[in-house]
């Protein structure tokens, strides 16, 4: 199933009257970047988090944020006076205080070591909030999986119309190849009759059949065609094959595309035909658009 690597999710939930909430968000990335934003006190969840983001997702730009509001009192950290009582002793010894010319915030001095303690049971808040944080992940993973299926739905559609115009554009370029040396042929023989009547000679038809060969083995495409309609089979495969349902194939679009874009170079290089070259250009147009679907492809 095509997925896009965009979406956003989020879920809440309260717990012994403490409120949780998480969002998740993802971007178009190459490659996964997890960046994960917690309350301070329970960054040590990060980790965990993170993996399980990697489980589920595989491609893209995945920001989470979580938040955790409690209003109970037990949830305040607690002033450790020694500590802060030895901090001012110290501050009130030094000769700008007390001369009178700086004076104590207490303010800052509460973010030094030791002065604030935290709650007696933060192991069992620490332990809450990882139960409802690890559910509130999987809630709103579930809501940006199916954002994600939505919008892949989209892309799946404009990828198929464009490789619906390739195998068009393709098969003219089958159908007229044949003619460009027949052509060739005609112009040729035409040519080299008139010159050698003007000046008396007859033309050589082994030369001619020569000339023929190496004009047609130098622009010969069939095989750039053989790979790119092999190409369009593969990519077929990928965005409704059976085998590749539920596979992320952004990164094998991506390089497949690449693929057959070096044929289609290969192609318009070697023809000096009009109406290949109109064919070629359609071709290369949809292609290019694969590419940047493709970018926002899981």
């Amino acid at each position: 199933m095509i997925r896009s690597m965009t979406g956003f999710g989020e879920a809440s939930s309260e717990s012994a009257g403490v409120h949780y909430f998480l969002e998740i968000r993802s971007l178009n990335n190459r490659y996964l970047k997890a960046t994960i934003r917690l309350p301070e006190e329970f960054q040590g969840l990060e980790a965990e988090i993170e993996a399980a983001l990697r489980a589920r997702i595989t491609r893209g730009s995945v920001t989470v944020t979580g938040s955790c509001t409690d209003p109970s009192a037990s949830a305040a950290f607690t002033i450790n006076h020694r500590a802060l009582s030895s901090y001012i002793d110290q501050l009130k010894s030094t000769k700008q205080v007390a001369a009178g010319d700086v004076k104590i915030d207490i303010g800052p001095l509460l973010s030094l070591p030791g002065v604030l303690q935290p709650p007696a049971d933060e192991e069992t808040r620490h332990e809450h909030a990882r139960v409802a944080f690890m559910g509130l992940l999987d809630k709103s993973c579930r809501d940006l999986e199916k954002m994600r299926e939505r919008e892949g739905q989209m892309l799946l559609k404009d990828l198929l119309a464009q490789r619906d115009t390739i195998i068009a554009q393709l098969e003219v370029v089958k159908q007229h190849a044949p003619k460009v040396v027949s052509d060739f042929e005609s112009r040729l023989r035409q040519r080299m009759e008139t010159l050698m009547t003007e000046m008396g000679m007859q033309p050589s038809q082994v030369d001619i059949v020569r000339e023929i060969a190496a004009w047609a083995e130098k622009t010969d495409i069939s095989e750039e065609i053989t790979r790119l309609s092999g190409h369009m089979e593969h990519f077929t495969d990928l965005l409704t094959g059976p085998k590749m349902k539920d596979k992320p194939v952004g990164r094998t679009l991506d390089f497949l595309a690449q693929e057959m874009l070096r044929e289609a170079n290969t192609m318009a290089s070697k023809s000096n035909d009009a109406v290949i070259s109109r064919a070629i250009v359609e071709v290369k147009g949809a292609i290019d658009r694969i590419k940047e679907q493709a970018a926002n492809v899981e």
